[in-house]
């Protein structure tokens, strides 16, 4: 194998692909990037860690055909630092020697062989194509709600769902609930058909960080029973769709708020990450007073001892306490697009829902912290 590439090319593929690898599994191969010429001009760069693949295809000169593996994180840091100018890559038995212009590195590999086979080729029978932005979008503001223990329970994964021209995204842990709602123009051969999946927070939270990597307005994917590949330009993401019944989420959202507060949200991030200093980091609980067009934020440590600090907001309801993770609370705030936030509630007892007061399609509910005494 020979080729030439563009050190931008190659480090960006390298850079889409790498999210796949696994640095200490029990096979070496899977920490390695599978390198393979497919055309005259094309070099394909292919990872695994078999519950996600990911490949991509790059531009070359090819002056000999084949394939090998070469570890994704030192292949990448070594092209990272290489000069802005043409790579050359040429596999001499298990090496595989780098060059550009006065820079030369042997890196020892392991044979194509070894790594696993990826199966990309899908029926497009259940397929759907739309706008990219919304999609990735969507995802960054609902990922954070989903379960992060066990990858094949279904509280770890975000339901989506498009019916014609709305996306409908959501996940939730059992004490949160993350759901929104986009328009996007749907290109598919039949738009009116409505497309569902269920997947891992995880593979979506790679793909919303490969997403940035990938110029391409559209995004298309298709669907089997238990498999999806998902494209972007000259990028697949293969991976399992979950099964079984994701919770009847939307029946969760109450339809009513008695009382309701909007305020700053930098206010209200950098109150709370005042108070958090002085919060058991075993619980997470900080307690809010909403009275009189005030806020009152407080936590306390039975080690370290105790917070408060108080926000303008606007608040004309009955005084209400009420107390949240706040973890939760900030892991809203630092993904809504919007300088006011508002807080919808009921009793101190009840789901609290956070949303940007610039977009009522975003929803964040909070289930409250039973206070003792």
């Amino acid at each position: 194998m020979k080729f030439v590439t563009s050190k931008e090319d190659l480090l960006n593929g390298i850079r889409i692909v790498e999210r796949a690898t696994v640095v200490k599994g029990l096979q070496p191969v899977l920490a390695n990037v599978l390198i393979e010429t497919v055309s005259n001009n094309q070099v394909k760069l292919t990872a695994t860690d078999f519950d996600l693949s990911v490949t991509t295809l790059i531009n070359a000169q090819i002056e000999e055909e084949g394939k090998f593996t070469l570890p994704a994180k030192k292949l990448g840091d070594i092209i990272s630092r290489l000069q802005d100018e043409l790579v050359k890559i040429e596999l001499n038995g298990s090496v595989a020697t780098v060059t550009c212009n006065k820079s030369k590195f042997d890196i020892i590999g392991i044979s194509a062989s070894e790594f696993p086979q990826i199966e990309e080729n899908i029926s497009e029978e259940d397929s759907i194509e739309i706008e990219s932005r919304p999609f990735t979008r969507a995802i960054r503001q609902v990922v954070s709600a989903a379960a992060s223990y066990e990858t094949n329970n279904l509280l770890s994964g975000v339901v989506c769902e498009v019916n014609k021209n709305i996306l409908e995204m959501a996940a939730t842990d059992g004490n949160r609930l993350a759901r929104v709602r986009e328009v996007v123009k749907n290109n598919s051969a039949d738009s009116e058909k409505t497309f569902e999946m269920l997947l891992s927070s995880r593979v979506l939270a790679e793909l919303s960080k490969i997403a940035t990597l990938v110029e391409s307005e559209n995004i298309k994917i298709c669907k089997e029973v238990k498999k999806i590949v998902i494209t972007i330009d000259k990028t697949k993401i293969i991976t399992r769709l979950m099964q079984g019944q994701f919770p009847k989420y939307n029946q969760l959202i109450p339809q009513t708020f008695p009382k309701e507060a909007v305020m700053g949200k930098f206010n209200l991030i950098s109150a709370l990450e005042r108070v958090a200093v002085m919060v058991n980091e075993k619980n997470s609980i900080v307690k809010f007073e909403f009275a009189d067009n005030q806020l009152k934020l407080s936590g306390d440590s039975p080690e370290a001892g105790n917070s408060q600090d108080i926000i303008d907001i606007k608040y004309s309801g009955e005084p209400l306490t009420i107390a949240f993770n706040y973890k939760f609370v900030l892991e809203f705030l630092k993904i809504a697009e919007s300088e006011d936030i508002s807080v919808k509630l009921n009793s101190s007892l009840s789901a609290t829902v956070f949303a940007p007061c610039s977009d009522e399609d975003y929803i964040y509910l909070v289930m409250p912290v039973q206070l003792r005494g």
